[in-house]
């Protein structure tokens, strides 16, 4: 009979030992198989995956600039007298906001109207010696050269008046200019210039008005994007929404209203400005803003939250709850998004739950249990 070495006798019932443990955790308190405790339901959040259509956009940096800048200046030459704005405040259109000096520019309108009064009389007369002596030439008592001259001096005077009425006009409309005001509702900057300062016609500048209401949204996009805006572009409006960073409320909506008639070599990009009504003086020129432009719709396309994609190395993949409540792996082809939304352009028919929190517990075939997160 041969024996049995201790050696192997040690292993073999160490190995009843490991098989006693694994039946002891998988058997009920009875010792029986047919009680082994199912594995508990995965808790996890899912989402329906939609059928329909989705508007792709972009999301850019931006800033906000002056719908239109002004910088005053003087159209006559004088002393600066005073100024009628407040630095940073809202002025109107036809506001007066500086003044200059009108005393010699005053003077200079008495003595066009002084110039004016004096050839007005000269003509009156000159009109009155040639009705005299119109009649009386056919007689022979006034030579045809005195009258010839005596109608000369009606076309000289009559010619005088209507420099002088030009004089007049000019000296009013440059008495007129010593008020300078705003040409636009805009926002007035610091003065360039305080009262008592000599200033020289259309050379000056007084102060930088900026228009603010609208104020314009100055962005850029890869060229790659431009067809299909403009696309929506010439189909009537395109909205744009805007967002100021770290700071809350709803969006700022603005109109596309320009689109650049060339690509920037050095960047790829175009530039594009909309229009914010700015009523409520959100936006400030130089200020960042977060824009989103809508690029192109797809239609008829079946969608899911962008947070139920994974990714293994056979490619991307989402579980699939079904009826039962078990997961299956389903390997799927992704399109575009939206950042909140993907295309899923293969490996979805629509209707289909997929789990969107939970993912990293789940194995095919597992059991889940649903929550309302």
């Amino acid at each position: 009979m041969q024996h049995i070495s201790w050696k192997k006798l040690t292993l073999a019932v160490a190995g009843l030992v490991v098989i006693g443990l694994v039946l002891h955790d998988r058997l009920g308190s009875g010792g029986d198989a047919a009680t082994i405790k199912p594995a508990p339901a995965i808790p996890v959040q899912i989402a329906v995956a939609q059928r329909g259509d989705l508007a792709l956009s972009l999301a850019v940096i931006g800033r906000a600039e002056a719908y239109s800048t002004v910088t005053v200046q003087s159209r006559v030459s004088g002393q600066l007298k005073s100024l009628a704005f407040t630095p940073g405040a809202h002025v109107h259109a036809g506001q007066v906001i500086a003044q200059i000096d009108p005393s010699l520019l005053q003077a200079q309108l008495d003595q066009s109207r002084g110039n004016l009064a004096k050839d007005q009389a000269q003509l009156t007369n000159a009109q009155k010696v040639l009705q005299r002596y119109a009649p009386i030439l056919a007689k022979g008592y006034v030579s045809k050269t005195d009258y010839d001259t005596y109608k000369a001096n009606v076309g000289v005077y009559t010619a005088s008046v209507k420099a002088d009425q030009a004089a007049v006009e000019m000296a009013q409309t440059q008495l007129g200019y010593a008020q300078i005001s705003a040409p636009m509702d805009s926002v007035a900057g610091a003065p360039l210039m305080y009262p008592g300062a000599q200033v020289n016609a259309n050379s000056t500048n007084l102060v930088v008005l900026n228009q603010l209401r609208p104020i314009h949204l100055d962005f850029a996009v890869p060229e790659a994007a431009l067809p299909a805006i403009k696309a929506a572009y010439a189909r009537g409006k395109v909205t744009v929404s805007a967002t100021i960073p770290e700071t809350s409320g709803a969006p700022l909506l603005a109109t596309l209203d320009f689109i650049n008639n060339a690509v920037d070599t050095n960047t790829g990009t175009v530039e594009l400005k909309a229009s914010y009504p700015n009523a409520d003086d959100r936006l400030t020129p130089g200020q960042f803003v977060q824009v989103v432009l809508p690029t192109t719709r797809l239609e008829n396309v079946v969608t899911v939250p962008a947070v139920a994609l994974q990714n293994s190395p056979e490619g991307s993949f989402v579980f699939v709850v079904d009826p039962g409540d078990t997961v299956q792996q389903r390997m799927v082809t992704i399109g575009p998004g939206n950042g909140d939304r993907l295309v899923i352009a293969k490996g979805l028919t629509g209707g289909e739950r997929v789990v969107t929190d939970g993912q990293m517990l789940l194995t095919k075939g597992a059991h889940v249990r649903v929550t309302s997160g």
